[in-house]
């Protein structure tokens, strides 16, 4: 293991990379360097603060919108930034991880924006988050032109989407980087590397340093990420107001505080997406420990549910009150060759950007090249020559804390075959996860971190109020261990199984997989090999 000792306290701990050299430089680590000494006390008691809210939560206190910050909901003369260059229209917008061949093929596809995702895509080896890096580098610096040893050419096209960067979230350490003794925090690599090196490329090319920010519970974790921006932007010299982000709504406390957050970042928010599967993640993770919270099996929870209907319409809603776009949520659906169960999840995806698009939704997310243009037939239709359609307010939407939270109407006890695509999923994404792979097709979909701990929560959850037995799991577990053997020879099946079982088995409801997953494999693995 090499240890390089940089300027700013920054130390790297990871052997070098091929080019890596070329992201790691003295100048980049220095900068992440200061945004660790500005931030670092402050995300810690935020998270803090999540831990004490979820056990009040879990005490039995109620979850509503806030009185003490009224007064900016009532406000009506505030709005945020308005669309910044390349932001405008962004009735497409597809996902995955910044690896060549997908951000040749997601910035060529026809989108308005590709959304690299450093987080629930990417699998965090320190290979990854740096060849990430390189990747979007290359892509701004139109070099990411390739051809693979089969011999199929990727080449960039003369028109390709905006890029948006996602970074990961708060809670997300990376251990390759260490400041002043302790380790970085992940959001803050993915960001920082990014706008050092990209931020003032991006402008020179008429757009910008553009982000997707996950994960948050609050207007006080939007604030800190206001003042991020703000102090790199300071540092390198570039105009305040210069970033946009788009926030993803995928946690329940979040849906509380739409407009609060959309207010603390105004001068830098691009609007608000609707993360539908981090949002059911959230709603069993903040509310597994009651009954009336209990949700069947996840191909039965659809957008037309009420309790997701109320989430979707007050999205919108309070988006366009304060001019800021609202992005739809994911089609996770893969083209299959198969030409009758092509057309039948092509009719799913179009029936659900449809909804999205009639409720005053400016554009929505897929995970595959193939569903762009079902995406944007859909859209094309109700905006026609219009970039976004901001201008309606849905003032007719009025939703209430019982809206949101109205579960009971969908409550169904799980099935036999839920169970099992739950665990087979789980333990399959767990398995590429281990192995670096963050994005994976499974029986149709585009499953990614997100799906998977929806997968692992609610086998938790189901577990806990015994509408399914221990001996039940664990004889499918055994199934689908061995059929994971058997299907991957490669496979890590005990750290796949154990990994399940300390996170979807417990007592306790670990927050997210990836912690345990990162720190007892990942970090291992790259030691190992240094």
């Amino acid at each position: 293991m090499s240890t390089s000792a940089l300027t700013h306290r920054v130390q790297v701990l990871a052997a070098p990379g091929h080019r890596h050299e070329e992201i790691l430089t003295p100048e980049a680590l220095d900068f992440i360097g200061h945004l660790a000494a500005a931030f670092g006390e402050r995300r810690p008691e935020l998270l803090k603060e999540r831990t004490r809210r979820a056990s009040r939560l879990a005490s039995g206190h109620g979850l509503d919108f806030s009185i003490a910050t009224a007064a900016v909901r009532a406000d009506p003369s505030w709005r945020v930034a308005p669309p910044a260059p390349g932001l405008s229209d962004r009735r497409v917008e597809i996902t995955g991880p910044p690896e060549p061949r997908m951000a040749v093929n997601a910035l060529n596809s026809g989108a308005d924006v590709w959304m690299a995702d450093f987080e629930d895509a990417t699998s965090p080896t320190w290979d990854n988050i740096v060849e990430g890096q390189l990747t979007l580098l290359d892509a701004i610096e139109r070099r990411i032109d390739f051809t693979t040893p089969e011999g199929k050419a990727y080449r960039l096209g003369d028109q390709v989407a905006t890029i948006v960067v996602r970074p990961r979230g708060w809670h997300l350490l990376e251990e390759h980087l260490e400041w002043d003794g302790r380790p970085v925090p992940a959001a803050l690599v993915d960001f920082g590397l990014y706008f050092f090196h990209c931020a003032q490329r991006q402008i020179d090319a008429g757009k910008g340093p553009y982000f997707y920010l996950p994960k948050l519970e609050n207007h006080y974790e939007a604030r800190l990420w206001n003042d991020v921006f703000v102090l790199a932007q300071e540092l390198l010299g570039i105009p305040r107001g210069t970033v946009r982000a788009t926030v993803l709504i995928e946690t329940i406390t979040a849906a509380f505080e739409m407009e609060e957050i959309l207010h603390a970042l105004r001068e830098h928010s691009s609007g608000l997406n609707a993360g539908r599967w981090d949002y059911l993640f959230s709603l069993i993770k903040t509310f597994g420990h009651r009954t009336d919270f209990l949700l069947p099996d996840r191909a039965k929870v659809t957008m037309t549910a009420p309790f997701m209907r109320a989430y979707t319409e007050l999205l919108v809603r309070t988006c366009h009150k304060r001019g800021a776009h609202a992005i739809g949520g994911m089609a996770a659906q893969v083209p299959s060759k198969d030409a009758e169960a092509n057309e039948a999840a092509l009719a799913k995806v179009r029936l659900d950007k449809e909804r999205e698009a009639e409720d005053g939704f400016d554009g929505s997310w897929v995970a595959h090249p193939g569903l762009v243009p079902v995406c944007r037939a859909v859209f094309d239709d109700v905006l026609g020559e219009r970039p976004h359609q901001i201008e309606r307010t849905r003032d007719d939407v009025e939703v209430t804390a019982t809206d949101l939270l109205s579960v009971r109407r969908i409550s169904d006890p799980p099935t036999r075959e839920g169970v099992r695509t739950n665990i087979a999923v789980a333990l399959r994404y767990f398995d590429a996860w281990l192995r670096g792979s963050g994005a994976v097709a499974l029986y149709g979909l585009m499953e990614d971190a997100a799906t998977a701990e929806i997968a692992r929560v609610q086998i938790w959850q189901w577990l806990r109020h015994r509408v399914i037995d221990r001996e039940t799991v664990l004889r499918v577990l055994d199934d689908e261990t061995a059929a994971l053997g058997a299907e991957f020879p490669w496979a890590r099946v005990e750290a796949v199984r154990g990994l399940f079982e300390r996170t979807a088995m417990a007592k306790e409801l670990p927050p997210f997989f990836t912690p345990d997953a990162y720190s007892r494999h990942l970090v291992q693995q790259t030691e190992a090999r240094s």
